[in-house]
């Protein structure tokens, strides 16, 4: 069977902590400005489509 030990990342080759950070940061980002797109979109509807 195959071994089930713990993997230790903080050790292992190729971790680009920096590069993970700021592609998670541009994600929070782009969460963030689309949804006020998008509430921004559905209020201004509601108000001039009724």
């Amino acid at each position: 069977m195959a071994e089930h030990n713990e993997v230790a990342y903080t050790t292992a080759d190729g971790n680009d902590y920096v590069a993970h950070e700021q592609t998670y940061e541009g994600f929070i980002k782009l969460v963030k400005y689309g949804s006020v797109a998008v509430i921004t979109i559905v209020a201004l509807m509601a108000i001039f489509l009724t």
